[in-house]
């Protein structure tokens, strides 16, 4: 155990499991915006032809982890363990999928920060040898969310510039120590983060309650492993938007860090094009970084685009009850550095 923890929170994973299937399946919107060719499917339904929106989201969390599972040549049945969540109450998108599945299950909470959480923890089970193969997935869905956390659908509110659009997606992987598919990449470090809180109240201002949480959790992983910004060929966040990007940019360079502009994605700036599409400051939700990683960045790392790379998807820990009691907004972000199969 000494051996694989570096630091305080950094964790090395000598056995590099490997990612060999992902999946998005995204609504509408989602496959308008600049990665619509990428997806595996682009429902035209908000309600993917279910009863309820809260049925729309579980089938998406379904199709895509069936879908990876298939990617990666293997069976449901197969799979040990699958790790993931969602934004719902007690995370029924999750925990009903996995009665369909029949596959032991970990449910997580992470918020927006959950695939990064699901990746980071499955990886450990793999490395440690209590499995050979796992699935992890998120989602979210614009409909689901807008009423549970802040208004119904109908009353049409306003949303002040800072908001962020939740997106309708769910991706999954499926990673394994013995892959009979084509690897997409392996996860070879993990950095799990801590709760960060800078007294961030506005439900409509995520950005900035997560952004304190993603620059603590970078500035970590770079402590722990005498790495640098340039020592990756991208360093990805969650859904940030360009609020929370700009404020983490200013954190680092507060920081002595730099995040240089080549250097830094985020997938709620990616999966939407801003300027086209009602999106105020970006993306949001389980399902954004969860569906970009798995159709966009592990594609082109296998591809070569990219070899060495990190995705740290980032979580705003606020609830009804939370927000209703006065409290503020506390983010986390957990990391894992994901190399390309020929690293």
């Amino acid at each position: 155990m000494s051996q694989k923890r570096i630091g305080l929170q950094t964790i090395h994973l000598p056995s590099r499991p490997a990612i060999c299937g992902s999946a998005a399946f995204v609504g509408k919107k989602e496959g308008e915006g600049p990665l619509g060719d990428r997806f595996d499917f682009v429902t035209q339904d908000e309600l993917y032809n279910q009863k309820t929106f809260e049925l729309a989201e579980k089938q998406l969390y379904l199709d895509a982890i069936r879908k990876a599972i298939r990617k990666g040549a293997s069976r449901p049945e197969e799979v040990q363990f699958l790790l993931g969540g969602d934004l719902l109450n007690q995370i029924i998108t999750a925990s009903f999928s996995a009665r369909d599945l029949g596959i032991p299950f970990i449910g997580l909470y992470g918020a927006c920060s959950t695939m990064a959480e699901s990746l980071a923890l499955a990886a450990m089970l793999l490395d440690g040898g209590h499995a050979h193969q796992a699935v992890c997935a998120a989602s979210s869905h614009f409909c689901t969310a807008e009423r549970q956390y802040r208004y119904p659908l109908e009353f049409g509110a306003q949303r002040p510039p800072t908001s962020q659009w939740t997106v309708t997606g769910a991706g999954a992987a499926l990673l394994s120590t013995q892959p009979k598919s084509p690897v997409l990449a392996h996860i070879t470090q993990v950095c799990m983060g801590r709760v960060v809180d800078l007294g961030i109240s506005d439900a409509n201002n995520m950005g900035a309650a997560m952004a304190p949480a993603a620059a603590d959790t970078l500035l970590a992983l770079f402590s722990d492993t005498g790495t640098a910004p340039d020592d990756f060929d991208l360093i990805v966040t969650g859904d940030l938007g360009q609020v929370g990007s700009d404020l983490l940019h200013q954190l680092m360079r507060e920081q002595r860090t730099p995040l240089p502009d080549e250097k830094h994605a985020d997938c709620g700036l990616m999966i939407f094009d801003r300027e086209k599409q009602d999106v105020h400051a970006g993306g949001s939700g389980c399902g954004c970084g969860a569906s970009v990683l798995c159709a966009h960045l592990l594609p082109q790392m296998q591809q070569g685009v990219y070899r060495r790379i990190i995705f740290m998807a980032t979580g705003a820990l606020m609830s009804l009850t939370s927000s209703q009691q006065g409290e503020s907004i506390p983010g986390v972000a957990h990391a894992v550095v994901l190399e390309g199969a020929e690293t």
